[in-house]
């Protein structure tokens, strides 16, 4: 999401498709008092728009230093200009990793890429990614609009043996005036086909405990995005312009509650940083070793 003086590329190009300050731990050293989960753990993925920047200077290059760092698939966005879906999920399946999930737009006027995208990537998981934001969050009856066109797309999915799913930002989880959040009205009222990627990090900025809506979410969570940094809210968010984050566990999260409060429900925990206030490979590899070496995620080495 980051649109500094150092990105090309605008986050709608590639879209088209608590407490816990840790430091050194994110070199995989056991957490004080952490005593990972027997319950099954997800495994680790990175979400591609974490290295777009490389990715235009090198597609192969890079994917192939993800699936050496051990990571077991990535997220999906949509390939540098020049380069074909098919071609890109030919060197991302060619590399030993996978494609957890593609991150799409809903269809409009009856079109959509998510059939190309699926085959290309060899991926049912189709997740709106919700960017940018939509004013009928703010009402119940823009929520319940936006509640018929989530069933659309579930239709869409269902129909071409596909799966739907729902990313959310900060302001799914700003309080209305009714004192409701938005994405609690949608999980009450979508349809139980539909699954949510939580994504933690926007959660807390927008004021809440992470790990309070996943376990409120449970089995509809499938997937959690795993990013860390100040989390918290400022005006330059609407600008587009996160404040830079850093490697998991280095950060305020407490990722260890949040993986407690999944219960073994989420088959994904996928890395993400928007920017970066250090080197972002080394952030993309100590956020591995920080999520598996303290058993909260499982990677593939």
């Amino acid at each position: 999401m980051n649109k500094s003086d150092t990105s090309k590329i605008h986050r709608r190009k590639f879209l088209g498709l608590t407490g816990l300050a840790i430091g050194t731990l994110g070199s995989g050293m056991a957490l004080p008092g952490w005593k990972p989960s027997q319950k099954a753990k997800g495994k680790i993925a990175l979400q591609l728009w974490t290295v777009r920047n490389l990715l235009e200077k090198d597609y192969a290059g890079t994917i192939e230093k993800v699936a050496n760092m051990g990571y077991h698939a990535v997220e999906s966005i949509a390939p540098p200009d020049g380069m074909s879906l098919k071609d890109a999920g030919n060197i991302i399946i060619e590399s030993g990793l996978k494609v957890c999930s593609a991150h799409v737009d809903l269809p409009k006027d009856g079109k959509h890429d998510w059939l190309e995208m699926a085959e290309a990537f060899n991926c049912k998981n189709m997740i709106w990614h919700g960017w940018p934001e939509d004013q009928r969050y703010k009402t119940e009856d823009g929520i319940n609009e936006l509640i018929d066109i989530y069933h659309q797309a579930l239709d869409l999915a269902r129909s071409n043996g596909l799966k739907f799913g729902l990313h959310n930002h900060w302001w799914e989880f700003e309080k209305q005036p009714s004192g409701k959040l938005p994405f609690e009205i949608l999980l009450a009222k979508l349809d139980k086909d539909i699954f949510f990627e939580i994504d933690t990090y926007w959660v807390k900025v927008a004021g809440q405990n992470p790990a309070d809506i996943v376990k409120k979410f449970g089995d509809r969570v499938k997937l959690l995005h795993i990013k860390d940094g100040p989390a918290r809210y400022t005006e330059s968010l609407d600008a587009d312009e996160p404040e830079p984050m850093v490697a998991a566990g280095q950060g305020t999260q407490n990722f260890p509650e949040i993986v407690k409060a999944a219960e073994g429900n989420v088959e994904w925990m996928i890395v993400e940083l928007d920017n970066c206030a250090t080197d972002m490979m080394t952030a993309v590899q100590e956020s591995y070793d920080y999520l598996t070496g303290n058993g909260l995620a499982a990677g593939r080495v």
